[in-house]
């Protein structure tokens, strides 16, 4: 999840003018094997909206970029109460209980037969959801070297406190910082 220094993951409205993006071979290399650990995609509807479009288009008229056919071509989950039917390629929805549907996910994820990681790229709402729901086994929050007054953040909907274990902290060339962490279950 792309955050400010202050724990802002958008503005107000969903804004993301304070993302920095001066990606560096290193940065590159580490989304990449974020997306060559897994074969599933989560999305929030919101996000769904603007990102899926995003990589396709991206995908298709520079088919060299770093990691955009990865992203368009990825199994994608869509959980949305909204929509009846999946409006992007290599997209199915997700309508039903948020636990039940990811309980589901992770199943099949550990079949005998394989299976990888399950990444989840946001949005603000969707992401809050699932870490109420202690649904979320590994966190990489991508440290922005910006700040705003005021935004959406996606630990607000706890109703106690978390605790983590870090994994790993990595300052890349470009100026993002990588926070990786495991939810403690004690």
């Amino acid at each position: 999840m792309q955050m400010t220094i202050n724990g802002y993951v958008g503005g107000l409205n969903g804004e993301n003018d304070w993302m920095t993006w001066n990606p560096d071979a290193e940065f590159i290399e580490f989304l990449n094997s974020l997306l060559d650990t897994s074969d599933t995609l989560l999305l929030g509807r919101k996000a769904a909206e603007d990102m899926i479009n995003f990589w396709e288009d991206t995908a298709n008229k520079n088919p060299a970029h770093p990691f955009a056919k990865k992203i368009a071509d990825i199994p994608k989950v869509v959980f949305s109460k909204t929509l009846d039917k999946s409006i992007w390629n290599n997209t199915t929805l997700a309508k039903g209980n948020l636990a039940e549907e990811i309980t589901s996910l992770k199943n099949q994820s550990r079949s005998p037969s394989g299976g990888k990681d399950i990444l989840v790229f946001g949005g603000a709402g969707f992401v809050s959801s699932l870490i109420k729901e202690g649904l979320i086994d590994e966190y990489h929050l991508i440290i922005n070297p910006t700040a705003m007054s005021n935004g959406m953040t996606i630990f607000s909907s706890l109703d106690s406190i978390r605790k983590f274990t870090p994994i790993q902290s990595k300052l890349y060339p470009g100026g993002k910082t990588v926070l990786s962490y495991k939810p403690k279950n004690d």
